[in-house]
């Protein structure tokens, strides 16, 4: 049979004629069939399941999709004669980040979940707080917390605050929080000399505490200046030493015989003085901390204040130790006053010492005054002795702390 090369592909087939042989219907075009009809139902059916492919094994899971909505509300909203066969909002938690969070019940079953920026009133930064520790912003370091001061007629003084904030945590110096060997200097008696104090502020580590005397001069001044440059601070009250008046601290001494409502005035008035301060250091005072009666009503008012008690360990018949347990007063002693012979080689031999309690007992605290001699030894010995392991840390963080244990 001849084919015309020029006619169009199948235009010059012959046509069957009518009431030709019927197709056979053979055993594979059955099964091609079944397996047509099977693949359709099984994706009606996975389109009208709620989740997809059905955990029947499961359950939890289906209902895990909505946290926050009750039963009734999740029928609801899956009802198709409520929803009209639309994309349905469902109720949601909130989110306590900030976030705006809103899940959609879509006409499928499945819910989408979108998270989008929440809207913050004022102009001000936003702040957030991970894992907040112990300390001031150093920002702001100089400058009083209001909510942790009480106006009274001796002046401003520290209180713990209505969210239970102690002026003790809030102007701590803070520190790394590991358990290795640390160390808490105090150089005290800053603000009795100007040259001294600026020499000291100056050339001293920001890891040394500075306890500023209450009857110096400039004290608020040179408290901002410190607390700018990164150093704890303590403030000394005077007390009354055992040779008294031979030995007289100064005005504003808290002494055994007047009562406790005049010691009290008179404490009010060293701590109004300045601001900023994680707690006191007695100045002398071997006769009044051995006395209970005149001593537990300042240890008493401390406490109510949320500030520590640092004893410069010089009297063996201190009781601070004693009723800072029974009232619950954070507290601490001094292990050595490394300037008791104001010679440059002998301070570096205590502070040598020092270091050995500390490497024994896992920490220590040494006490000096701001001698130029003790200054300039101090900073010496401190950068030796940051090689060898030591943290130098605020003696906030090392007394003895009731809400600590």
């Amino acid at each position: 049979m001849g084919t015309d090369l020029n006619a169009p592909l199948g235009q010059n087939r012959k046509t069957k004629a009518q009431g030709g042989r019927k197709p056979v219907l053979t055993a594979g075009r059955m099964l091609v069939g079944l397996g047509v009809i099977a693949l359709a139902g099984l994706s009606t059916w996975a389109a009208l399941a709620p989740t997809g492919l059905r955990q029947t094994e499961q359950p939890e899971e289906v209902a895990e999709a909505v946290p926050m909505a009750a039963p009734d509300k999740i029928a609801d909203a899956t009802r198709p004669d409520d929803a009209g066969g639309k994309p349905q909002a469902l109720p949601t938690s909130g989110a306590l980040s900030g976030a705006n969070v809103e899940k959609t019940l879509t006409e499928d079953g499945s819910i989408i979940t979108k998270f989008s920026p929440g809207q913050r009133s004022g102009d001000g930064p936003a702040l957030i707080e991970v894992n907040r520790q112990k300390g001031q912003d150093p920002r702001v370091a100089a400058l009083p917390n209001d909510a942790l001061l009480e106006d009274t007629p001796e002046g401003r003084l520290p209180i713990i605050g209505a969210n239970g904030e102690r002026p003790m945590d809030q102007y701590a110096r803070p520190w790394s929080g590991a358990r290795g060997v640390r160390i808490a200097l105090v150089v005290g008696g800053l603000g009795l000399s100007q040259t001294g104090t600026q020499k000291a502020i100056r050339d001293l580590s920001e890891e040394v505490t500075l306890g500023f005397a209450a009857t110096g001069n400039s004290l608020q001044r040179w408290m901002q200046e410190a607390r700018r440059d990164g150093h704890e601070i303590l403030l000394q009250v005077p007390m009354e030493p055992f040779d008294y008046p031979d030995n007289n601290p100064g005005p504003h001494t808290l002494r055994t015989g007047p009562s406790a409502a005049r010691n009290l005035a008179e404490l009010h008035y060293s701590l109004a003085q300045i601001t900023n301060y994680t707690g006191i250091m007695n100045f002398l005072g071997g006769q009044f901390l051995s006395n209970a009666d005149a001593l537990e009503p300042v240890m008493r008012d401390l406490a109510k204040r949320g500030l520590l008690f640092l004893d410069d360990g010089t009297s063996s018949q201190s009781l601070t130790g004693t009723l800072a347990d029974t009232i619950g007063v954070p507290h601490g002693f001094a292990d050595l006053v490394v300037d008791g012979q104001l010679e440059r080689i002998a301070i570096l031999r205590k502070l040598d010492e020092l270091e050995r309690i500390a490497r024994k007992n896992g920490q220590a605290i040494g006490v000096a005054s701001a001698f130029d001699e003790s200054v300039g030894a101090v900073a010496q010995w401190m950068d030796e002795a940051g090689t060898r392991g030591i943290e130098f840390v605020g003696v906030s963080a090392l007394v003895k702390d009731p809400q600590q244990q």
